[in-house]
Protein backbone atom coordinates (compact mmCIF):
# COMPACT_ATOMS: atom_id res chain seq x y z
CA UNK A 1 0.00 0.00 0.00
CA UNK A 2 1.27 3.46 -0.90
CA UNK A 3 0.92 6.61 0.51
CA UNK A 4 1.16 9.90 0.17
CA UNK A 5 2.66 11.50 3.67
CA UNK A 6 3.31 14.89 4.59
CA UNK A 7 6.50 16.09 6.02
CA UNK A 8 8.17 19.55 6.11
CA UNK A 9 10.52 18.64 2.76
CA UNK A 10 6.62 18.08 1.08
CA UNK A 11 4.47 15.14 0.26
CA UNK A 12 6.60 11.70 0.44
CA UNK A 13 5.56 8.74 -0.92
CA UNK A 14 5.47 5.77 1.72
CA UNK A 15 4.83 1.85 1.58
CA UNK A 16 3.14 0.27 3.86
CA UNK A 17 2.71 -3.55 4.32
CA UNK A 18 -1.18 -4.95 5.18
CA UNK A 19 -0.89 -8.39 5.17
CA UNK A 20 -2.17 -9.80 2.75
CA UNK A 21 -5.15 -8.21 2.97
CA UNK A 22 -6.95 -5.12 1.74
CA UNK A 23 -6.56 -1.87 4.29
CA UNK A 24 -9.88 -1.21 5.95
CA UNK A 25 -9.48 2.09 8.33
CA UNK A 26 -12.67 1.04 10.32
CA UNK A 27 -10.60 -2.05 11.93
CA UNK A 28 -8.65 -2.03 14.69
CA UNK A 29 -5.52 -0.93 13.33
CA UNK A 30 -1.61 -1.76 14.50
CA UNK A 31 1.43 0.03 13.17
CA UNK A 32 4.94 -1.95 12.70
CA UNK A 33 7.87 0.17 12.80
CA UNK A 34 11.19 -1.68 12.11
CA UNK A 35 14.79 -1.21 13.22
CA UNK A 36 18.04 0.22 12.16
CA UNK A 37 18.80 -0.58 8.68
CA UNK A 38 15.59 -3.02 8.23
CA UNK A 39 12.54 -3.04 6.71
CA UNK A 40 8.75 -3.98 6.84
CA UNK A 41 9.91 -7.64 5.82
CA UNK A 42 11.11 -8.28 9.25
CA UNK A 43 6.95 -7.87 10.44
CA UNK A 44 5.84 -10.77 8.01
CA UNK A 45 4.62 -12.88 10.37
CA UNK A 46 2.97 -10.86 12.58
CA UNK A 47 1.33 -8.20 10.07
CA UNK A 48 -0.41 -11.68 7.92
CA UNK A 49 -1.89 -13.11 11.42
CA UNK A 50 -3.31 -9.70 12.84
CA UNK A 51 -4.40 -8.45 8.87
CA UNK A 52 -6.43 -12.41 9.32
CA UNK A 53 -7.38 -11.95 12.36
CA UNK A 54 -9.79 -8.59 13.05
CA UNK A 55 -6.74 -5.46 12.62
CA UNK A 56 -5.80 -3.30 9.84
CA UNK A 57 -1.87 -3.24 9.87
CA UNK A 58 0.19 -0.84 8.41
CA UNK A 59 4.23 -2.20 8.70
CA UNK A 60 6.07 0.69 7.31
CA UNK A 61 9.30 1.33 5.32
CA UNK A 62 10.76 4.27 6.84
CA UNK A 63 11.79 6.99 4.35
CA UNK A 64 14.53 6.48 2.31
CA UNK A 65 14.64 2.31 3.58
CA UNK A 66 12.71 -0.36 1.21
CA UNK A 67 9.99 1.01 -0.93
CA UNK A 68 9.37 4.52 0.70
CA UNK A 69 10.85 7.54 -0.71
CA UNK A 70 13.53 9.50 0.63
CA UNK A 71 15.06 11.26 1.62
CA UNK A 72 15.91 9.96 5.59
CA UNK A 73 14.74 12.16 8.34
CA UNK A 74 16.91 13.68 10.78
CA UNK A 75 15.94 12.35 13.85
CA UNK A 76 13.37 9.70 16.12
CA UNK A 77 11.01 12.95 16.59
CA UNK A 78 10.92 14.10 13.22
CA UNK A 79 10.11 10.24 12.60
CA UNK A 80 7.11 9.85 15.10
CA UNK A 81 5.91 13.21 13.36
CA UNK A 82 6.04 11.17 10.03
CA UNK A 83 4.30 8.01 11.99
CA UNK A 84 1.31 10.38 12.64
CA UNK A 85 1.41 11.78 9.54
CA UNK A 86 0.89 8.16 7.88
CA UNK A 87 -2.00 7.54 10.14
CA UNK A 88 -3.64 10.72 8.49
CA UNK A 89 -2.57 9.74 5.41
CA UNK A 90 -4.36 6.37 5.88
CA UNK A 91 -7.28 7.76 7.48
CA UNK A 92 -6.75 6.10 11.17
CA UNK A 93 -7.77 7.70 13.68
CA UNK A 94 -6.03 5.82 16.53
CA UNK A 95 -3.65 2.49 16.24
CA UNK A 96 -1.37 0.35 18.91
CA UNK A 97 1.97 1.12 17.76
CA UNK A 98 4.61 -1.84 17.30
CA UNK A 99 8.65 -1.27 17.29
CA UNK A 100 11.66 -2.88 17.36
CA UNK A 101 15.03 -1.27 18.30
CA UNK A 102 15.26 1.98 16.52
CA UNK A 103 11.10 1.68 15.82
CA UNK A 104 11.00 1.24 19.13
CA UNK A 105 12.14 4.91 20.25
CA UNK A 106 9.91 6.11 17.10
CA UNK A 107 7.05 3.97 18.81
CA UNK A 108 7.93 5.56 22.10
CA UNK A 109 8.29 9.14 20.27
CA UNK A 110 5.02 8.81 18.50
CA UNK A 111 2.72 7.84 21.16
CA UNK A 112 3.94 9.95 23.47
CA UNK A 113 3.32 13.25 20.87
CA UNK A 114 0.03 12.09 20.29
CA UNK A 115 -1.48 9.82 23.47
CA UNK A 116 -4.93 10.30 22.51
CA UNK A 117 -3.95 8.24 19.19
CA UNK A 118 -2.16 5.36 20.77
CA UNK A 119 -4.13 2.17 21.62
CA UNK A 120 -1.13 0.50 22.90
CA UNK A 121 2.28 0.49 23.06
CA UNK A 122 5.05 -2.40 22.32
CA UNK A 123 8.46 -1.89 22.33
CA UNK A 124 10.63 -5.11 21.13
CA UNK A 125 14.26 -5.22 21.47
CA UNK A 126 14.61 -2.36 23.15
CA UNK A 127 16.43 -0.12 25.47
CA UNK A 128 17.08 3.87 26.41
CA UNK A 129 19.40 5.48 26.18
CA UNK A 130 20.04 3.10 22.95
CA UNK A 131 23.76 4.40 22.98
CA UNK A 132 26.07 2.94 19.91
CA UNK A 133 29.61 2.61 20.91
CA UNK A 134 32.15 4.86 19.38
CA UNK A 135 33.74 2.02 17.65
CA UNK A 136 30.56 0.56 15.83
CA UNK A 137 29.60 4.65 14.52
CA UNK A 138 33.18 4.47 12.73
CA UNK A 139 33.00 1.12 11.35
CA UNK A 140 29.08 1.56 10.63
CA UNK A 141 30.71 4.94 8.40
CA UNK A 142 33.74 3.90 7.31
CA UNK A 143 33.14 0.18 6.38
CA UNK A 144 29.52 -0.74 6.21
CA UNK A 145 29.45 -4.24 5.51
CA UNK A 146 31.77 -5.18 8.76
CA UNK A 147 29.66 -3.11 10.62
CA UNK A 148 26.55 -5.67 8.86
CA UNK A 149 28.78 -8.43 10.04
CA UNK A 150 29.48 -7.52 13.22
CA UNK A 151 25.51 -6.82 14.01
CA UNK A 152 24.23 -9.41 12.58
CA UNK A 153 26.23 -11.69 14.89
CA UNK A 154 25.58 -9.37 17.79
CA UNK A 155 21.75 -10.09 17.35
CA UNK A 156 21.45 -13.30 17.68
CA UNK A 157 21.93 -15.81 20.34
CA UNK A 158 24.17 -18.10 18.56
CA UNK A 159 26.49 -17.63 16.40
CA UNK A 160 25.71 -21.23 14.93
CA UNK A 161 21.49 -21.99 14.30
CA UNK A 162 21.05 -24.85 13.77
CA UNK A 163 19.91 -25.26 9.62
CA UNK A 164 16.40 -24.22 8.90
CA UNK A 165 15.56 -22.69 11.75
CA UNK A 166 13.02 -21.80 12.99
CA UNK A 167 11.68 -23.25 9.52
CA UNK A 168 12.51 -24.45 6.17
CA UNK A 169 14.86 -22.78 3.81
CA UNK A 170 15.83 -20.06 6.47
CA UNK A 171 19.25 -19.51 7.36
CA UNK A 172 19.83 -16.71 10.22
CA UNK A 173 22.64 -15.18 9.83
CA UNK A 174 22.35 -15.24 6.13
CA UNK A 175 19.34 -13.37 5.99
CA UNK A 176 20.07 -10.61 8.21
CA UNK A 177 23.16 -9.78 6.64
CA UNK A 178 21.50 -10.16 2.74
CA UNK A 179 18.61 -7.64 3.79
CA UNK A 180 20.71 -5.28 5.57
CA UNK A 181 22.90 -5.10 2.40
CA UNK A 182 20.26 -4.54 0.03
CA UNK A 183 19.01 -1.89 1.83
CA UNK A 184 22.14 -0.10 2.28
CA UNK A 185 22.60 -0.16 -1.64
CA UNK A 186 19.01 1.17 -1.98
CA UNK A 187 19.61 4.06 0.41
CA UNK A 188 22.49 5.33 -0.72
CA UNK A 189 20.58 8.10 -2.46
CA UNK A 190 18.42 8.97 0.51
CA UNK A 191 21.10 10.08 3.19
CA UNK A 192 23.52 13.19 3.43
CA UNK A 193 26.44 12.98 1.34
CA UNK A 194 29.57 11.22 3.46
CA UNK A 195 26.82 9.53 5.54
CA UNK A 196 25.43 6.24 4.76
CA UNK A 197 21.90 3.98 5.69
CA UNK A 198 23.10 2.72 8.27
CA UNK A 199 25.26 4.96 9.54
CA UNK A 200 22.58 7.30 9.48
CA UNK A 201 20.28 4.92 11.74
CA UNK A 202 22.55 4.38 14.28
CA UNK A 203 23.14 8.01 14.62
CA UNK A 204 19.50 8.49 15.48
CA UNK A 205 19.25 5.65 18.40
CA UNK A 206 22.79 7.25 19.56
CA UNK A 207 21.37 10.63 19.43
CA UNK A 208 17.62 10.96 21.16
CA UNK A 209 17.47 11.85 24.25
CA UNK A 210 14.13 12.24 25.50
CA UNK A 211 12.77 8.85 25.82
CA UNK A 212 11.90 9.26 29.85
CA UNK A 213 10.22 12.22 29.33
CA UNK A 214 8.19 10.69 26.67
CA UNK A 215 7.19 7.62 28.59
CA UNK A 216 5.99 10.00 31.17
CA UNK A 217 3.57 11.31 28.64
CA UNK A 218 2.32 8.20 27.45
CA UNK A 219 -1.38 7.23 28.60
CA UNK A 220 -1.95 3.82 26.54
CA UNK A 221 -0.79 0.22 28.22
CA UNK A 222 2.66 -0.54 27.19
CA UNK A 223 4.75 -3.79 26.76
CA UNK A 224 8.09 -4.34 26.47
CA UNK A 225 9.10 -7.83 24.92
CA UNK A 226 12.99 -8.68 25.71
CA UNK A 227 15.33 -11.13 24.22
CA UNK A 228 16.77 -13.01 27.26
CA UNK A 229 20.64 -12.87 25.37
CA UNK A 230 19.97 -9.74 23.95
CA UNK A 231 23.22 -8.16 22.83
CA UNK A 232 22.54 -5.32 21.77
CA UNK A 233 19.87 -4.17 23.76
CA UNK A 234 20.13 -5.92 26.81
CA UNK A 235 17.42 -6.07 29.15
CA UNK A 236 19.03 -4.55 32.14
CA UNK A 237 18.98 -1.46 30.23
CA UNK A 238 15.33 -1.06 30.02
CA UNK A 239 14.39 -0.93 34.52
CA UNK A 240 14.30 3.10 34.05
CA UNK A 241 12.03 2.98 30.89
CA UNK A 242 9.85 0.29 31.97
CA UNK A 243 9.56 1.99 35.91
CA UNK A 244 8.44 5.31 33.47
CA UNK A 245 5.93 3.49 31.59
CA UNK A 246 4.63 1.02 34.14
CA UNK A 247 5.38 -1.13 31.38
CA UNK A 248 4.57 -5.57 31.23
CA UNK A 249 7.80 -7.10 30.52
CA UNK A 250 7.89 -10.10 28.29
CA UNK A 251 11.60 -11.58 28.22
CA UNK A 252 11.63 -14.48 25.38
CA UNK A 253 14.63 -16.65 27.17
CA UNK A 254 16.63 -17.95 24.43
CA UNK A 255 15.97 -15.03 21.78
CA UNK A 256 18.80 -12.40 20.86
CA UNK A 257 18.12 -8.86 19.67
CA UNK A 258 16.88 -10.11 16.56
CA UNK A 259 13.21 -11.84 17.80
CA UNK A 260 11.30 -11.13 14.90
CA UNK A 261 14.03 -13.43 12.96
CA UNK A 262 14.92 -16.07 15.94
CA UNK A 263 11.89 -16.25 18.15
CA UNK A 264 9.19 -15.49 16.05
CA UNK A 265 5.99 -17.43 17.62
CA UNK A 266 7.09 -15.85 20.93
CA UNK A 267 7.11 -13.24 19.50
CA UNK A 268 3.74 -13.34 17.71
CA UNK A 269 2.53 -14.91 21.34
CA UNK A 270 3.44 -11.50 23.45
CA UNK A 271 1.91 -9.08 20.49
CA UNK A 272 -1.17 -11.43 20.65
CA UNK A 273 -1.65 -10.51 24.36
CA UNK A 274 -0.70 -7.26 24.48
CA UNK A 275 -2.53 -5.94 21.74
CA UNK A 276 -5.82 -8.35 22.10
CA UNK A 277 -5.62 -7.29 25.53
CA UNK A 278 -5.40 -3.62 24.50
CA UNK A 279 -8.99 -3.87 22.51
CA UNK A 280 -10.54 -4.79 25.97
CA UNK A 281 -9.47 -1.87 27.88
Amino acid sequence: MKLQVSTPQGPQEAYAYTGGKPFDPTLPCVVMVHGALNDHSVWTLAARWFAHHGWSVLAVDQPGHGRSAGPVLPSVEALADWVLALLDAAGVQQAALVGHSMGSLIALEAAARAPARASALVMVGTAYPMKVSDALLSTALNTPLAAIDMVNTFSLSTIAAKPSYPGPGAWLHGGGRALMRRLLQQGAAHVPAGSNLFHHDFKLCDAYANGLQAAAAVSCPATLVLGGRDQMTPPKATRDLAQALKARGVILPTAGHALMQEAPEGLLGALRQALMESLAT
